[in-house]
């Protein structure tokens, strides 16, 4: 009897992974199902995040327009897609030159896109600029540079596409955003006050197309690493603050959100955290304990100021 008992917990295990294996591996069948033969437009295709969109969309059966700045690295794109995808159940994906912090030229490549396959089924927006450094020291040109790319750059685009979308009563708004967009960090406001401002639109945006048909998701990752990307030496223990942004710090793979933007199409789920549970808590933590999240802040900032004064 003691031995069974002792073998039930491995067993119980093993069980229990199988089944979120399973359940794992058809929703991803699903979700790549759910946009076969679907026109995808992907902004910024070219960043890491939007060549691992184009590679899930696009082995999903998805008829993509991929928009990206510079021509040759949209062409290296296409031909990888292209490379490793079975003709017959993909297609060619369409390109289209667009540099989404010039808001005025956005009105002609939407035209541009809609000539593509006179429609569009989902529109993900992933373009997007960052900016580390303190306030005093970005200009108001860099702020408006960002809020151009990350705000006015996509609601620009999401208007133009709209009216296509509202008059066959169809359609998908994917905007990816920032866990940004929900708590502010320091050296960032620039970048976190264009994220704010992009989810307050999209927010207003979901509840004004819901009378359409037109779903609208968020998906608000932390920091979404790049490939090579390994964690900085430090003694990161050393303090509560340290160790919360070493967990944002750390981020998530672009693979890992590709994927959670694929299952969210899928589901229609109007808004996502992709996070590890520290940066999770803290956007908890800044909505139900505001002071107590501004407390912890500024004691991080103190504890840098005075780090740069010994060194």
């Amino acid at each position: 009897m003691g031995f069974l008992a002792v073998l039930a917990l491995p067993l119980l295990l093993l069980g229990i992974s199988g089944i979120i294996y399973i359940y794992q591996s058809v929703r991803w069948l699903l979700s790549k199902s759910a946009v076969q033969n679907k026109v995808v437009v992907i902004t910024d295709a070219i960043s890491g995040l939007g060549k691992e969109c184009s590679r899930v969309f696009h082995t999903g059966g998805a008829r993509l327009v991929l928009c990206g700045r510079t021509w040759e690295k949209l062409e290296a794109l296409y031909d990888a897609l292209i490379s490793v995808a079975d003709p017959s159940i993909t297609y060619a994906p369409k390109l289209i030159l667009m540099d989404i912090s010039d808001v005025n030229c956005i009105q002609d490549v939407a035209k541009e896109i809609l000539n593509c396959y006179g429609c569009v089924d989902i529109l993900i927006n992933n373009a997007s600029m960052k900016v580390k450094g303190a306030v005093q020291s970005i200009s108001l040109e860099l702020d408006k540079k960002i809020m151009d790319a990350n705000y006015f750059g996509p609601i620009t685009l999401t208007k133009a596409i709209l009216p296509s979308m509202i008059s066959r009563r169809s359609g998908q708004i994917v905007l990816i955003n920032s866990i940004q967009g929900k708590i502010g960090i320091p050296f960032r406001a620039a970048y976190a006050a264009s994220k704010h401002a992009a989810v307050g639109f999209f927010d207003c945006l979901r509840a004004e197309m819901e009378e359409f048909d037109i779903s609208v998701s968020t998906v608000n990752p932390t920091f979404i690493c790049s490939y090579h990307r390994q964690p900085a030496p430090g003694n990161w223990e050393a303090s509560i603050w340290k160790f919360f942004f070493r967990k944002v710090a750390y981020g998530v793979h672009p693979v890992e959100v590709a994927e959670e933007v694929l299952c969210t199409v899928s589901s229609k789920k109007q808004e996502v955290l992709i996070a590890n549970p520290i940066p999770r808590a803290a956007v908890y933590i800044r909505t139900f304990f505001p002071e107590m999240f501004f407390a912890i802040v500024a004691s991080g900032i103190r504890e840098k100021l005075k780090t740069e004064e010994e060194n």
